[in-house]
């Protein structure tokens, strides 16, 4: 190991910054404590807001070259292996953005894994790119999205001929990971980069046991969510460009548009973050991810000698778009008991202050971070999902309960940035079907969304976002977030509450 790995040259510049009581004649206002409202300085200590420190301050960010800002992203690039890390204080969405609109500095086609978060749709609409999406695998039985597999991404590629890049997704939410390497020679074939969004995979760098990370595999600019399973403070994230991008996607190009996308007063407790995050990976990583792995393996263990459960592991791999799993997710398979997930979460919640990432109709999904040393949550965990199966029962014997698969998308009309900027109106949700969206509806969770602007919608889709509501869930994107009313485009010749 680099022993200046060991080093956090950011966290350090602002405990000196701290430390020295300066003059600070500078933002915010809370003047590093003495201005802050008492009830914020109890609850997180005048510490913290000491080194809430503004940008383009001396001896941090700006002065001798490198300064510490500087040198803790090489520190970063080195850790994951990149040629240039950049630190995101908008979490990995702002890396999506930042993806998209380097990508458009090529052309206007792209290739999209339509299973995407909706920060990547989000980038379709900024940077308006027309995307060509490629659909992952379903699996039959959970009814969950898998991975793009490199003969649909060839398939797609041959479709867009124009097509400025290729833009996938590893792991899923569910743990599934894509084989990059085949899919970044599919893209390079073409000519295109292969941007991975590998928010959920930030930690797959700091051990041999995990799946390969998607720029050790060939990636060209990937977008990790540190925050998630790294440890460093939400809504911080990293954006990494790969050794072999070469011209298919350039330093500066991906630099300018870091720079659009984030804040002029970036927050340094976030950036902090991220550097300590960073030399806890390197230097105590594999360490902390062998054990949480091994109590993970026999919190599965258990899980599954309770009756009507089961958990998904590294059996799905060999299924379509399931190249390898990721260890870290725990993802319960709730089928055989008489209850949904959207039943169960409450239920979990009731009995043992039990709060998931996520649940579905057939899943839940615990997250566990990289750098937990006691792991009591898994514990708990069990001990809540036993109680709760005694309390709602089990499916009749020999069946498993059906899954709720959302309805096919729908045809993409026009671009994202066409539809969400063009001329539309606000009519009654039962009045929407056949009409182009010029909103996202992606349903959380996952937040994958269900429609894009510039999609037609159907009453399926429509009935299938309401239905998701009821039972607990969220929607992203809309307008009206109780679904009550759509946002849609005024098709030429239509005049506003023409209805169609």
């Amino acid at each position: 190991m680099d022993e200046r790995q060991r080093q956090t040259p950011y966290l350090d510049a602002l405990c000196a910054y701290a430390s020295r009581n300066p003059a600070r004649l500078h933002v915010p206002g809370h003047k590093g404590g003495q201005g802050a409202d008492p009830g914020l300085l109890e609850a997180i200590g005048e510490r913290a807001l000491s080194m809430d420190i503004p940008a383009l301050t001396y001896g941090i960010d700006v002065g001798s070259d490198p300064t510490p800002f500087e040198q803790a992203q090489r520190l970063a690039a080195d850790a994951w292996g990149a040629r240039r890390a950049w630190f995101l204080i908008n979490g990995a969405s702002q890396g999506n953005l930042a993806a998209g609109l380097a990508l458009a500095q090529r052309g206007g086609d792209v290739v999209v894994q339509r299973n995407a978060h909706s920060s990547t749709i989000d980038s379709l609409v900024l940077s308006g790119l027309r995307p060509t999406f490629a659909a992952p695998e379903v699996d039959p039985e959970l009814g969950i999205a898998h991975c793009l597999t490199a003969e649909t991404l060839q398939e797609a590629l041959e479709r867009t001929p124009a097509a400025v890049g290729a833009w996938v997704i590893s792991p899923t939410y569910f743990g599934a990971v894509a084989d990059i390497r085949a899919l970044a020679v599919v893209a390079h074939a073409r000519g295109v980069p292969l941007i991975v969004d590998e928010a959920w995979g930030a930690h797959m760098a700091f051990h041999e046991a995990l799946p390969e990370h998607a720029l050790a595999a060939g990636a060209d600019l990937v977008i990790s969510s540190t925050h998630k399973i790294v440890g460093s403070l939400t809504q911080s994230a990293m954006l990494h460009l790969g050794h072999g991008a070469g011209e298919m996607i350039g330093e500066d190009t991906v630099d300018r548009a870091v720079t659009l996308t984030e804040s002029t007063s970036p927050n340094a407790l976030l950036a902090a973050s991220l550097d300590a995050a960073r030399r806890q990976a390197v230097v105590h990583g594999s360490e902390l991810l062998g054990h949480t792995m091994t109590v993970l393996a026999e919190t599965r263990a258990q899980i599954r000698a309770i009756d009507g459960l089961d958990v998904l592991d590294d059996r799905l791999v060999g299924r379509a778009g399931v190249f390898a799993y990721d260890p870290l997710r725990l993802a319960v398979d709730v089928r055989g008991v008489a209850a949904s997930g959207y039943e169960l979460a409450p239920l979990l919640r009731e009995i043992g202050d039990i709060n998931l990432e996520l649940y579905g109709q057939n899943v839940l999904v615990a997250v566990f971070g990289m750098g937990e040393r006691g792991l009591g949550e898994a514990s708990r965990l069990v001990e809540a999902l036993r109680t709760a199966v005694e309390r709602v029962g089990l499916e009749p014997e020999g069946t498993l309960a059906s899954f709720a698969a959302p309805p096919p998308w729908g045809e993409l009309a026009m671009t994202p940035r066409e539809a969400y900027l063009g001329a539309q109106e606000v009519v009654p949700a039962e009045q929407a079907a056949g009409r182009i969206a010029a909103e996202s509806l992606a349903t959380y969770p996952p937040g994958i969304p269900n429609v894009l602007p510039g999609e037609r919608l159907s009453a399926e889709t429509i009935a299938y976002v309401q239905r998701t509501l009821e039972l607990g869930g969220s929607v992203r994107g809309a307008s009206d977030r109780q679904l009550h009313t759509v946002r849609v485009v005024l098709e030429d010749g239509e005049e506003p509450g023409s209805g169609r």
